[in-house]
């Protein structure tokens, strides 16, 4: 070999070497190109029933107005069909595990009515543009991350599982955001009550003095019922989550006391869920990913939960929403989407009440659309069910209900609703430090 082309290899080794591992053998033009800004496949699929992505949707409809709530764009769909329990065979390659254990185990109650393909995800070009310049730069630490930059895909073009499920923990969702809700846990006789929630989430570059090494900060309250009223939540979620852990605080307001709240976290037991979802599985899976083995399994297509506007229809009351088993599947819609499938493996010596679990990412937002979560014996437990929508108005996809099955009890947890509440949901929502501190819970509970 002429000793110019061994110099030549040489560079080239050295330019790999100079890389920090994630950005090793992956080739970022393709962003923006033949894959979309946050490393979607852009082309349709071979039969043509997942289309192309256009740019999403970035308008809301003529005439809206944010009191309105977010009217479905495609209310004039057609239903394409409807998948039960009788035909879930002939669908199966397209459904998840937890999805047809739900139809088996309640054919009078949960079905599937599939609509055509609309892959509405999108993000503000500024923030795109931010995770293309980030994305050489960004690598784990363990099971952290490093020099993330205020990017919100870190790894766009992922190769493990702890990657894309990182992808889903630091998604854009509009930077600062309050909103209210309703949530219901329904036992198996069809019985549920009413929980409401006030929360914010200020991201740290919407924080005016964020501190080093900070995610987000959050902070939530119970509005009602009156047992729960009054008890306040606050987090500070780290980026590298091996330098520090979560901080978590809780403010009680029959005490009347601020006390760390190190359960908050993990598989600690939500109040207001009679058990059956725990702290990670809030917003689809929060929190640090390390007791857990990721493997990523791949991409397939899978019906989903997906431009769920009608559900969030203001016209409808809660009891129209809430049936027994699951949400009145009338009001679901489903399409077929491509997602990113990721294992996770409880860890040996780690503690957590699942002992594995496998993800569903919607390839376009990187937002968990369903888990199957399963116990220490290897049983499949527990199915969650997210529906995205795209909140065009602040061009962000996010959720707009999250439901939790257990197929232990029969019974299940529904969250994010808010039929029946006027205040719309805030995007890019400012922020201040001083208001996220263990003292503000203090001078917060005294006003609730």
């Amino acid at each position: 070999m002429k000793a110019p082309l061994i110099h030549l290899f040489a560079l080239a080794a050295l330019a790999a070497l100079a890389l920090p591992a994630a950005a090793a053998g992956r080739d970022f033009s393709r962003l923006d190109k033949d894959l979309t800004p946050i490393g979607a496949e852009r082309a349709g699929n071979a039969d043509g029933s997942i289309p192309a992505w256009d740019g999403g949707l970035t308008r809301p409809p003529a005439g809206w107005n944010p009191q309105q709530g977010y009217v479905d764009p495609f209310a004039d769909d057609k239903l394409l069909f409807t998948i039960t329990a009788a035909n879930a065979a002939q669908h199966a390659d397209k459904l998840s595990t937890g999805m047809q254990a739900l139809l088996k185990k309640y054919p009078q109650h949960f079905r599937m009515n599939v609509y055509p393909t609309r892959r509405t995800a999108a993000l503000p070009r500024e923030v795109t543009d931010h995770v293309r310049e980030q994305a050489p730069k960004v690598e784990l630490n363990g099971f952290g991350l490093r020099n993330l930059g205020g990017s919100t895909t870190p790894f766009p073009i992922p190769q493990s599982g702890l990657e894309a499920i990182w992808n889903h923990l630091v998604r854009y969702v509009g930077g600062g955001t309050t909103r209210v809700g309703h949530s219901f846990p329904v036992r198996a006789n069809g019985d549920y009550y009413k929980i409401g929630f006030r929360s914010s989430r200020i991201y740290a570059q919407n924080m005016a003095d964020a501190e080093p090494n900070r995610l987000f900060y959050a902070l939530g309250y119970f509005t009602e019922p009156a047992t729960l009223r009054g008890t306040i939540f606050l987090v500070h979620e780290p980026v590298d989550q091996v330098a520090e852990q979560r901080s978590a605080w809780i403010y009680n307001a029959g005490q009347r006391r601020v006390r760390r709240a190190p359960d908050l976290a993990y598989d600690g037991i939500n109040d207001g869920s009679e058990g059956m979802i725990v702290t990670d599985q809030v917003d689809g899976y929060n929190g640090a990913p390390d007791r857990f083995e990721w493997k990523l399994v791949g991409k397939r297509e899978m019906y989903v939960p997906y431009n769920t506007y009608k559900v969030g229809d203001k016209s409808l009351k809660y009891k129209d929403i809430v049936g027994k088993h699951t949400l009145n599947a009338d009001l679901v819609r489903y399409e077929l989407h491509r997602v990113w499938v990721v294992e996770g493996t409880l860890k040996a010596g780690q503690r957590h009440v699942y002992g594995k679990r496998t993800f569903y990412l919607d390839e376009d937002s990187w937002s968990v659309v369903s888990e199957d979560a399963y116990d220490n014996r290897g049983g499949l437990w527990r199915v969650s069910l997210l529906g995205m929508v795209q909140y065009y108005d602040a061009v962000v996809p996010w959720y707009r209900f999250g439901v939790v099955h257990d197929l232990t009890t029969g019974g299940y947890i529904a969250g994010g609703l808010d039929n029946e509440i006027k205040e719309p949901i805030q995007f890019g929502v400012k922020g201040r430090l001083m208001d996220f501190q263990p003292d503000a819970l203090r001078r917060l509970g005294g006003t609730l």
